[in-house]
This record gives structure tokens, sequence and C-alpha cells, in this order.
């Protein structure tokens, strides 16, 4: 009987791990296209807000690892075998995180991109809690390649704390336009086009929105 009970405890495990593994590899949950494109909606006026609102050349610092653009994407995926989407996904999210908190920190109260940055902070909260709840919460306990962990664990660690050689200095505009390029390249089915496919992770597709920015 306990044999019996043994089996059936290790085949319900077996069960749910393999219940478990689509989600982990599954293409992005279609409740998350909408915040993502309401929250593209507004990434699409940053050249206003962030560019022309400030002096020429402004810059502010941040941790080196919140300069996360598709090169680092392409790197995360050669140093790391086998690396889960997913995992990217949760580390764009903490990344922007603190990328839009350190845009807002150093605005006035009277500044005129605050409300928009403010607007922007607030729909991406938005499509946070929705990636939180498009999974079983075993997939956020799952524990995080080595490679990622020390990148998280660096993006939470108090500033004080933080290297002088681990800041950087640079504009809001650049910040928000890593911020647009790495959210199409990782939530792509959201932003696909039937009639013309592009590779959002591809450099291809960085120089041409950069020209559209520039035009």
């Amino acid at each position: 009987m306990i044999q019996l009970s043994t089996s059936v405890c290790l085949l319900g495990g077996l069960i749910g791990l393999c219940l478990l593994e689509p989600v982990l590899t599954a293409l992005t949950p279609a409740s998350m296209c909408t915040p993502l494109r309401t929250l593209n909606d507004s990434l699409s006026h940053r050249r206003r807000y962030m560019k022309h609102n400030f002096p020429i050349n402004y810059t502010i610092r941040v941790h080196q690892r919140e300069v996360f653009k598709l090169s680092n994407i392409s790197r995360l995926k050669l140093q790391v075998e086998g690396l889960d989407e997913l995992v990217l996904q949760r580390l764009w999210f903490q990344v922007n995180q603190g990328v839009l908190k350190r845009i807002i920190r150093v605005m006035a109260e009277r500044h005129p991109s605050r409300p928009y940055t403010a607007e922007l902070e607030r729909r991406f909260r938005d499509a946070e809690g929705v990636f939180v709840e498009s999974y079983p919460a075993e997939v956020f306990q799952k524990e995080l390649p080595e490679k990622i962990q020390d990148i998280w664990d660096s993006l939470t660690e108090e500033p004080e704390r933080v290297p002088e050689s681990s800041w950087r200095f640079t504009s809001p505009k650049s910040l928000l336009d890593n911020f647009c390029q790495t959210m199409y390249c990782l939530f792509g089915e959201c932003f696909a086009s039937k009639e013309a496919p592009q590779d959002y992770c591809g450099v291809f597709h960085r120089k041409k929105g950069r020209k559209k920015e520039e035009s």
C-alpha cells in the first residue's frame, strides 16, 4: 500500500512538471498584448517628452545593467544555454522598473515631462500585473540561471554599495529607446504583422527604428 502511494505521488509530480513545462515555453499570453500595446502607445511619444523637454546632451546616472539593449539579449542567449524567453521577460520588467524610477527621480514636480512619465510608469505597472497573473506562482519561484541571477542581484543592490565603475550616464530618450526595442523583441507576438513579419530582435530592426525616430 505504501509503495502504491509513493508511485502515485511520483506520477502526480511528473504530470505536474509536464503541465508546467508548456507554460514555460509558451508564447506570450494573449492577455499581455492589450497592456503592452497601450504601453507602446505611450512610448511612441518618447521623442517629444524625453528629448525636446530636456537640455541638449542631457544624461542621467543609471546602473550599467539598466542600459539593456537588443545586443544584451543576444549575448545572454549565447552565454546561457537553453535560456527561456520567460526568464528574459522577467528580467525586462525588473530592468525597466528601475529605469522609469530613475527618470522620474531627476524631474522637478513641474517638469513638463513628469505627467507623461508618471502615466508611462502606471501603464508599465499594469502590464507587469497582467504578466504575473498570466502564469502559475510556481513559475516565479523557479530558480533563475546563475548569469541572470547575478544581473538581478546587481539591479536590486543598495545604490551606496554599487561600485562607481558600475554606473553609466545616458540620456532618458536612449533608455526609453532600449525599453521599446527590447519590448518588441521579447513580446514580439503582440506586435507581429501577418502582412510583413519582422525580426524584432535583429540589428536591422534596431537601425530601422532609429531612422524612423530621426525622421
